[in-house]
């Protein structure tokens, strides 16, 4: 009798650990920085997330697909209910005008393990004044 009572609570007890995760939510997942001049070549946006899961939120990383595009993002843990956010830099200098999309994945110890974030724009050329 002790031991089926002792593997049900076992049991139990593994039932509400599985259970209790990290839940990311983001705000957006697309910014379009719509038409710019390449002669301000450098954008940027934020976007803002929520931990609703019942554990703390970490980050483990943020990368671009692209070395035009550094993303920076909150490294401490974000409890649950608090909000965090990812900073993205686009950097157009020296790149050819026209419409661009690059793509940002995050990776947590929540749910989704990976999220991914897209900017986008059009980078019109510079006008040469006389």
């Amino acid at each position: 009798m002790k031991r089926l009572l002792f593997t049900v609570l076992l049991f139990v007890a593994g039932l509400t650990m599985t259970f209790a995760q990290a839940k990311i939510s983001f705000d957006k997942l697309t910014n379009n920085f719509g038409t710019f001049s390449e002669n301000n070549p450098v954008q940027q946006c934020t976007f803002t997330f929520t931990n609703t899961g019942d554990k703390p939120l970490i980050i483990n990383q943020a990368v671009a697909s692209c070395g035009c595009t550094v993303p920076k993002y909150t490294k401490s843990p974000i409890k649950p209910g608090e909000k965090g956010t990812i900073t993205v830099t686009y950097n157009g200098k020296g790149k050819f005008p026209g419409h661009f999309k690059k793509t940002i994945t995050i990776r947590t110890n929540g749910v989704p393990e990976m999220t991914r974030l897209y900017i986008e724009g059009v980078m019109t050329e510079a006008k040469e004044t006389k």
